[in-house]
């Protein structure tokens, strides 16, 4: 199984655990927006105003997001037809959780900036100009954490990784471009030819013809069905 397969495999199953990890051991209320008076669909107001607020804050500078690019890229190799995390924006996204959850910055900030420092002091050259062979040869001392402690206890170089691979994931496959590479269509109604015959002999009772025809025919199943004012089923 390829790297991208077994990612898809972890996602559908266990989710994005670095990221919950973070979240859950942070002591800061979260506050709650009220709705504001009148109907609302989707993000209420304030939501959207936190949101361009958060937009307008720059986070993390050009090399940063540079390096966080690369990174996304190697965690989540592309592919065609549907492209990778690039194309998803996941870099995005990982500023704005960022900058959404501020107990992340240092985490994400130390963990690029420990990049650099071993590709300088290995390769005397930053992360993102390396080789991918001598990124990878990077990566592979952080890529693994030990089960038996806890993240919150690991050195932040694994701390980081983790995040950042969780984050690349949540990102990828929650965008519309991960959504058509796992080929989810959403939900999809079921033939369905009525309760079985045995049963409605069971209980004595029968469909009626003219209901059978409108409701049971799969060549309208597509259909929406309408009533009339009095509950009669017209199509």
């Amino acid at each position: 199984m390829d790297r991208r397969k077994s990612i898809q495999t972890i996602i559908m199953g266990a989710g994005a655990s670095a990221l919950m990890f973070h979240g859950c051991k942070s002591d800061t209320e979260i506050e709650v927006p009220v709705p504001s008076e009148g109907p609302y669909f989707g993000r209420t107001p304030e939501e959207l105003e936190r949101i361009e607020k958060l937009k307008a804050i720059q986070l993390f500078n050009e090399h940063e997001m540079e390096t966080i690019t690369l990174l996304s890229t190697i965690i989540l190799p592309p592919k065609e037809p549907h492209g990778g995390p690039i194309e998803a924006e996941v870099p995005e996204f990982i500023e704005f959780i960022a900058k959404d959850i501020p107990e992340l910055e240092l985490t994400l900030k130390g963990g690029l900036m420990w990049l650099d420092h071993q590709s300088n002091s290995h390769f005397n050259q930053e992360f993102k100009s390396a080789s991918l062979e001598q990124q990878k040869q990077i990566l592979d001392t952080i890529a693994f954490q030990d089960a038996e402690i806890p993240l919150d206890e690991q050195p932040l170089e694994i701390q980081f990784f983790a995040l950042m691979r969780n984050l690349t994931v949540t990102g990828y496959y929650t965008s519309r471009v991960g959504i058509v590479d796992l080929g989810y269509k959403g939900n999809q109604p079921n033939i369905w030819d009525g309760v079985p015959q045995d049963v409605l002999d069971q209980h004595g009772v029968a469909y009626d013809p003219k209901w059978i025809a409108k409701c049971v025919d799969q060549s309208k199943r597509n259909e929406i069905a309408e009533w009339d004012e009095h509950g009669n089923l017209l199509t």
